[in-house]
C-alpha cells in the first residue's frame, strides 16, 4: 500500500501538475479512518439503534464534502437537501419493504454506499451545472431577453450536463459481473455467504443507487437553476 500511494502521489504531482501531498494525506486519513470506523463498527454490531447515529455522521460529513466543492464560498449546507432528496425515500422503501434488515452492519453498509455515491452525484453535478451556467451566461440572458424566466434558461443549459453524474453508477450496474465485481458481492462471498444471496445484495445496491443519484443529480440541478448555492440568489 505505501509503494502504491508513493507511485500515485508521483503520478498526481509529475504528470497532472497538482500537489503531491493532497494524495499522500488522502491515503493517510483513509488508513486513519477505516481503522476508526472499524472499530466502531465492531462496537455497534449488535446495536442497531445506534447504527443511525453513525449514519447520520456520514451524512454530515457529506454534506460538508460535497457541498464545498460546490459552493466553497455560498452555502454550501444546502448539499444536505439533495443528500436527503436521494437517500432517505430509497432507504424508506427498503426499510418498509423488509429487504433491509433492522442490523447495525446492513444499516451502515446500504446506507453508507447511498450517501457515498450521492455525494459523488451532488459534487460532479453540481460543479458541471454551475461550470456551464457561467460558460453559457450569455445564451441564459438570450433567453431571458426572449420572454423566459431565469429559472427556464438555466434549465434549458444545465439540465444536458447535469445528468452526466449519474453515468458512471449506469455504467458500473450495465458491466456489473462483466467488467468489476463490487465490494458488496466480494465481501460478502469471502465472507462465506451463498453466491446468488451475494449477487441479490448486491443487485440491490446497485439499482438502489440509481435511484438515489438520479434524484440526487436532479435535486443538485433545480437548486443550481435557482441560483440557491451564491450568497445572493441573481
Amino acid at each position: 500500500m505505501a509503494v502504491l500511494l508513493a507511485l500515485a502521489a508521483a503520478m498526481w504531482g509529475v504528470t497532472l501538475g497538482r500537489p503531491p501531498a493532497q494524495m499522500l494525506v488522502a491515503g493517510l486519513r483513509a488508513l486513519v479512518q477505516l481503522a476508526a470506523v472499524a472499530l466502531v463498527i465492531a462496537f455497534l454490531a449488535n446495536r442497531g439503534a445506534w447504527a443511525f447515529a453513525f449514519v447520520a455522521l456520514m451524512f454530515l460529513v457529506g454534506v460538508w464534502t460535497c457541498g464545498r466543492r460546490v459552493a466553497r464560498k455560498g452555502r454550501w449546507w444546502l448539499a444536505a437537501l439533495p443528500l436527503a432528496a436521494g437517500v432517505l425515500p430509497v432507504a424508506g422503501l427498503m426499510f418498509a419493504a423488509g429487504v433491509l434488515p433492522f442490523s447495525a452492519l446492513a444499516i451502515i453498509a446500504v446506507l453508507g454506499q447511498q450517501i457515498g455515491g450521492a455525494m459523488s452525484t451532488v459534487t460532479l453535478s453540481g460543479r458541471r451545472v454551475e461550470d456551464e451556467l457561467v460558460v453559457r451566461r450569455g445564451e441564459v440572458e438570450a433567453a431571458v431577453a426572449l420572454g423566459f424566466m431565469w429559472f427556464a434558461a438555466r434549465m434549458m443549459v444545465g439540465r444536458p450536463v447535469a445528468g452526466e453524474a449519474v453515468l458512471p453508477s449506469v455504467d458500473q450496474t450495465r458491466t456489473a459481473g462483466l467488467v468489476t465485481l463490487p465490494g458488496a458481492f466480494v465481501g460478502m462471498i469471502l465472507g462465506g455467504a451463498a453466491p446468488l444471496d451475494a449477487g441479490l445484495i448486491q443487485l440491490l445496491v446497485l439499482i438502489s443507487l440509481l435511484l438515489v443519484n438520479s434524484t440526487a443529480a436532479a435535486t443538485t440541478l433545480w437548486l443550481s437553476c435557482r441560483g440557491a448555492w451564491a450568497l445572493r440568489a441573481a
